[in-house]
């Protein structure tokens, strides 16, 4: 069945006071009782759960989703975030007649900014450093959260934050984020632009900064030249919360908020998250704005509502119920999500634990809520530490001990003297087999602006693990056991020392509520690790640019000319599986990738595929490798399984400086899992 919703939308506007127009594209939108239009709040969270809206499932932050690399996953991730909202948002409304922020279906998510720089707060947001794999977790969220019903979005899902826009978050109301037009197509657009084209997002938010001299939530470069003639957007705009007062108050580009207001609805943004848009009525009347352009994005807003099933009868969704909250369905997927993005970074062979030793877990991220959750979360009801995880796991005995505080810090502020911390530490060490040190930092430590480290507004200076940690670990040495090192942290940390001082390294990221499972899964080897770095980790913050710097010359794994600790890409696994038979092959137009994956052991595998492409003669300005596919697959154990890829064909485009994008045709090696596959041309 196939429903006109603009012209619904166009009925239903037309029948709208220019005063009740207005009101309709702030946020917190009254009702038209008149029309019998209820209120509607269009403020809601989703990241990784329906969020600050009481108890759902919590998965792993985004970050560590995106290390799974596996897409399929991420789009049963997106549906089962849409299922719990709609059953939070009907329950709501049937009980108040209403619902309030954080209780609608308009989600502000995905976060698919590319976290060039390890010390911003909110990569953790993020899918990682890398436009491919950000616009492919991307595209599979916004699937899973809109869903597939041929009439009705299950939610609306929104781009954030459009766009060039990785802080620094201190400076970010007023920040220009001054960018060449090559990174500019290249970096920051071009998982928006994966995203609209393959996913069709309901939304997309405009970002506080402003983007080589243009207010982002008012660029008509950003909003009409790239987003939609370019991109072919056909949804709604709107602001990051205050992101148009921002425009006169940070920016001064205006005078005032209705000045702001006038200049972001004319270019494009349609919906208002904060209060500038309560000024549209004197904009209105002193001819700043005219009507056809507040009807334009009022009917934008109506058809979102109507295509969500808000005023309709029929909508499937409508009769989603709360036993799916935290169901064990949800929790099962979440379990397995958590398991997919652990990184196993390094292992001299004392993974996996055997289930008879006796395991001294130490640290303070060891029985921490908090490090599961990351930020933009649910609270969830049920949830499992990583010292729970062990306990649950294992026959054997699991011993205790604090350690530190994370910073080092805390043992001033409540009285607790750091010695006597670490001299348990060193006994519950000598009394065990292993040492499993539960370390890293914490969702407090980087964030949002505001949130955390008052002189430095959620960024962190340095990516060094606190000095506390180190101290401690130097003192676990001495007692001659082995150490594996759990680092718990949203971004790159420097690992240098621990690396060379500890038998084994994961990484865990804020795993979610069944992040302690999850590890432990890993841990006692009932699950293979398959978890891949979606960012690099760097040694020292020295080898990278300025934080401000937006040019991407020196940043990431495709510019920068370093050696990394742990590079992009990187994970290890249990298991034996060879990557056999690689070749590239002609097929019509296309290029094939063929291989074989040959499991030699006797554990199942989830394996990841990486393909990398790089000119054969790179010109200067060329990045040193981009990978442009990947595929997560299982492989049974002492199996092969046969495996059949396809190059898209934007692998063969590359940027000028001027931003012209060209495809190449000149060779092109491509790597498959490290390994070189043979070298390709397009035409």
């Amino acid at each position: 069945m196939k429903v006109d919703f603009h012209k619904k939308a166009l009925a239903l506007v037309a029948q709208m006071t220019i005063d009740e127009k207005i009101s309709q594209l702030r946020h917190d939108a009254p009702a038209i009782e008149r029309l019998g239009i209820p209120a509607y709040n269009w403020w809601s969270e989703g990241l990784h759960g329906y969020a600050r809206a009481g108890c759902a499932t919590v998965f792993p932050q985004a970050i560590g989703m995106a290390a799974s690399f596996n897409t399929d996953l991420m789009e049963q991730v997106g549906d089962v975030i849409a299922t719990e909202g709609r059953a939070r948002h009907h329950e709501y409304f049937r009980e108040f007649g209403k619902t309030d922020v954080y209780q609608g279906l308009t989600i502000f998510s995905p976060n698919i900014n590319i976290f060039r720089d390890p010390r911003w707060g909110r990569g953790h947001e993020t899918y990682g450093e890398d436009p491919c794999l950000t616009g492919e977790m991307g595209t599979a969220f916004v699937k899973g959260l809109q869903g597939n019903h041929p009439v009705y979005h299950k939610t609306d899902a929104t781009l954030k934050h459009y766009a060039v826009h990785s802080g620094p978050e201190r400076l970010r109301h007023g920040f220009d984020a001054v960018v060449g037009e090559k990174d500019l197509r290249e970096t920051y657009l071009a998982a928006f632009r994966t995203c609209v084209q393959k996913a069709a997002p309901a939304s997309v938010m405009g970002a506080y900064n402003r983007v080589n001299g243009e207010a982002c939530c008012a660029s008509p470069t950003l909003l009409q030249t790239h987003l939609r003639d370019e991109m072919g957007f056909k949804g709604y705009v709107v602001s990051d919360c205050g992101a148009v007062a921002d425009i006169n108050n940070g920016h001064k580009l205006t005078q005032n908020d209705a000045e702001s207001a006038a200049l972001a609805l004319k270019n494009g943004c349609d919906l208002n998250c904060g209060w500038a848009y309560r000024s549209l009525p004197e904009a209105f009347k002193d001819g700043l704005v005219d009507e056809a352009t507040i009807t334009r994005a009022c009917i934008r807003l109506f058809e979102a509502r109507l295509r969500l099933g808000l005023f309709a009868k029929d909508c499937p969704y409508s009769r989603i119920t709360t036993d799916v909250v935290e169901c064990p369905k949800h929790r099962r997927l979440n379990r397995r999500m958590a398991t997919e993005g652990v990184v196993l970074l390094k292992n001299d062979g004392i993974l996996p634990l055997s289930r008879k030793l006796t395991v001294a877990v130490i640290g303070p991220n060891a029985d921490s809520r908090n490090v599961l959750l990351g930020n933009y979360n649910p609270m969830p009801s049920k949830y499992c530490t990583i010292l729970r995880g062990m306990q649950e796991a294992t026959k054997g005995q699991v011993l205790y001990a604090f350690g530190c505080f994370v910073d080092g810090m805390m043992d001033m502020r409540v009285g607790t003297h750091l010695p006597n911390l670490r001299d348990d530490a060193i006994c519950v060490a000598k009394r065990a087999d292993v040492i499993v040190m539960a370390m890293g930092i914490t969702p407090s430590m980087e964030g949002e602006e505001g949130e955390v480290n008052d002189d430095w507004k959620g960024d962190r200076k340095s990516i060094d693990l606190p000095s506390v940690q180190l101290e401690l670990l130097r003192e676990l040495k001495k007692t001659g056991k082995p150490i594996v090192w759990l680092n718990v942290s949203g971004s790159c940390v420097n690992l240098c020392e621990v690396d060379a001082s500890c038998n084994a390294v994961l990484q865990c990221f804020y795993p979610g509520a069944e992040g302690g499972r999850a590890v432990a899964d890993i841990l006692y080897g009932a699950v293979s690790p398959s978890g891949h770095l979606p960012v690099t980790f760097y040694k020292d913050t020295a080898e990278l640019p300025p934080f401000e710097d937006y040019a991407m010359a020196g940043r990431t794994y495709r510019y920068f000319q370093g050696t990394p600790l742990y590079p992009f890409g990187h994970g290890l696994s249990y298991a034996n599986v060879a990557c056999e038979n690689l070749a590239v092959v002609r097929k019509g137009k296309s290029w094939k990738i063929q291989l074989t994956l040959n499991n030699a052991s006797q554990l199942d595998s989830m394996e990841l595929i990486q393909v990398y492409l790089r000119p054969e003669k790179p010109k200067p300005y060329d990045p040193i490798r981009k990978l442009v596919t990947f595929k997560k697959i299982k492989v049974k154990a002492a199996s092969r399984r046969a495996v059949t890829m396809e190059l898209p064909e934007e692998a063969f485009c590359f940027f000028e400086p001027n931003g012209h994008e060209l495809r190449r045709k000149d060779p092109m090696v491509v790597e498959v899992n490290g390994q070189l596959a043979g070298t390709v041309c397009d035409g």
